[in-house]
């Protein structure tokens, strides 16, 4: 067996929602913000995710794995936007340098979304997030999200929703800076989205070319976007919400694909 499909996992958010983008559905009476696949033992450091928001999610950051603690993990991500309403931002960054004190009265008395840098996210958007960028997701979004296989989160604010909020960890390992402008990209920009210390992302049409190959030697995660890829040895196959874990990109058959995100662990 050269390859298999992932089982998937449907998570319910205050944020998510109850009507989803084909090919999903949400279960009756459950408001859908999360579907992912569980890392495989061939990729075990990369998680991918499709996000679906309604509503804002909480004003959050990750440690790296220098500064995350016993018990934790480090956690660097990237969201390469799939739809978006009009009006969708996500919050990355700061508008200007900030302190930690400058961070903790904000997130303490509701005005730290004013210190955020909401930038307008389209379709085909790629924002990368290194460990330690305060972020926010808003509403009206669908995302993927490929990110080390960690669910080490600090919240710094949450809009008053009922949750534990993490201020002295998060403040710990946030960075005050303004987001940096080489870390936004477009699907434009190239095959290869993100190159970076714990993953790499390519987004391919079609059949990939040599150097795309080459790459890819070894152990992968194939996530159709649409039309269909398919193991050589008819071991097993994914479309549109599937995702394949491969022993490597040359064992597939791209004969039937269109658009497909490709991503390993670096």
């Amino acid at each position: 067996m050269t390859a298999r499909q992932l089982p998937t996992r449907m998570v319910d958010k205050v944020w998510g929602r109850d009507v989803l983008p084909a090919p999903f559905v949400a279960p009756a009476g459950e408001r859908i913000g999360e579907i992912w696949f569980e890392p495989p033992p061939e990729v075990p450091q990369v998680l991918v995710k499709y996000l679906f928001t309604s509503e804002k999610l909480s004003v959050q950051v990750h440690p790296s794995d220098d500064t995350a603690l016993a018990g934790e993990a480090g956690k660097e991500e990237c969201w390469l936007v799939l739809d978006a309403e009009p009006d969708a931002r996500l919050a990355i960054g700061f508008e200007r340098d900030v302190t930690p004190e400058d961070i903790a009265a904000a997130a303490l008395d509701g005005t730290i979304e004013a210190l955020l840098t909401w930038h307008p996210a389209r379709a085909g958007d790629l924002f990368y997030l290194p460990a330690g960028t305060v972020h926010a997701i808003g509403p009206g979004l669908s995302l993927v999200e490929v990110q080390q296989t960690s669910e080490t989160t600090f919240r710094l604010y949450d809009y008053g929703r009922p949750r534990e909020l993490h201020l002295e960890r998060a403040l710990a390992v946030a960075d005050g800076v303004p987001y940096a402008a080489e870390h936004r990209r477009s699907i434009a920009s190239g095959p290869v989205l993100v190159d970076g210390p714990h993953f790499r992302l390519d987004r391919i049409e079609g059949a990939p070319d040599a150097a795309t190959l080459d790459a890819y030697t070894g152990p992968l995660l194939v996530l159709p976007l649409s039309g269909e890829v398919a193991a050589r040895d008819g071991s097993a196959r994914a479309g549109a919400g599937e995702c394949l874990v491969a022993n490597n990109l040359a064992s597939l058959d791209f004969s039937r694909a269109e658009v497909t995100l490709l991503t390993r662990a670096t």
